[in-house]
């Protein structure tokens, strides 16, 4: 795990690189999704609580109560820690019983971002992402608030962070707040291996990550079962690497 997803990790990677890539975008760009998750850009979801349940235990993105990560970001010669905690808390979304998630990003110690992520797992066993109600600090001070979405708010829904049985070539929405958070994933590779300061792995699932909000941006992010996300490195559009320092398990 690590910030969004997503627990977005998109935001957290690209944050230093962002207004460059935007006006590229806007000026340069083919206008071609480099993922494509065949919607046609007519994205719309319906869920019913009923297909719902209470615990989200999909072996590629487990959410047991009291679970932490740490990672280590590193990007444009700054540092960055990441701590991403499993709370005991809940959050009612569209009649949904979300599990809440806090992902905190520090700099020398110092919180510059403080977010708090909705999931929630239907009986398929596919993870969704429910919304987020993030805070950037500046000394100490809360500064901006931008990228806060719920899903059935403003038209904002839900997606999909972690399919149920991940097959090369699924494309799918993680998110879908127009113009705030659009994320997209595909999954690229299975049974790959990488080796990282939390320990070596293999195994694990490969997807890409891109938005058209940051359309030169192209993520990879690395997954092992029982664990979730243990690498992110940007391929496309920049040099940011983030990796699992350190993994305990909840109950």
């Amino acid at each position: 795990m690590m910030s969004r997803p997503r627990f977005g990790a998109v935001r957290l990677a690209v944050a230093l690189l962002a207004i460059g890539f935007v006006l590229a975008a806007c000026e340069g760009g083919s206008g071609q999704p480099l993922i494509d998750p065949g919607d046609g850009g007519n994205y719309r979801t319906s869920l019913d609580p009923a297909d719902f349940v209470t615990r989200v235990d999909n072996p590629y993105f487990p959410l047991a109560p009291g679970s932490r990560w740490e990672y280590q970001a590193v990007g444009d010669g700054e540092m960055q820690t990441i701590e991403v905690v499993v709370t005991d808390q809940t959050r009612d979304i569209l009649g949904i019983r979300a599990t809440v998630v806090r992902d905190t990003v520090r700099v020398d110690g110092e919180v510059i971002e403080d977010t708090f992520d909705w999931y929630a797992q239907d009986t398929a066993g596919n993870v969704w992402y429910l919304g987020e109600d993030t805070k950037e600090y500046e000394n100490g001070q809360v500064v901006s608030t931008e990228g806060t979405w719920e899903a059935g708010v403003d038209g904002a829904q839900a997606g999909i962070v972690m399919k149920a049985d991940p097959q090369v070539g699924n494309a799918y929405r993680q998110e879908f707040y127009r113009g705030q958070a659009e994320d997209i994933a595909q999954v690229v590779r299975l049974g790959d291996s990488q080796t990282v300061p939390a320990g070596s792995y293999q195994g694990l699932l490969v997807t890409h990550e891109w938005t058209p909000l940051l359309a030169d941006v192209v993520e990879e992010k690395y997954y092992a079962q029982g664990v979730g996300a243990v690498l992110e490195s940007t391929v496309q559009g920049g040099s940011e690497r983030i990796e699992l320092i350190a993994y305990q398990a909840g109950a």
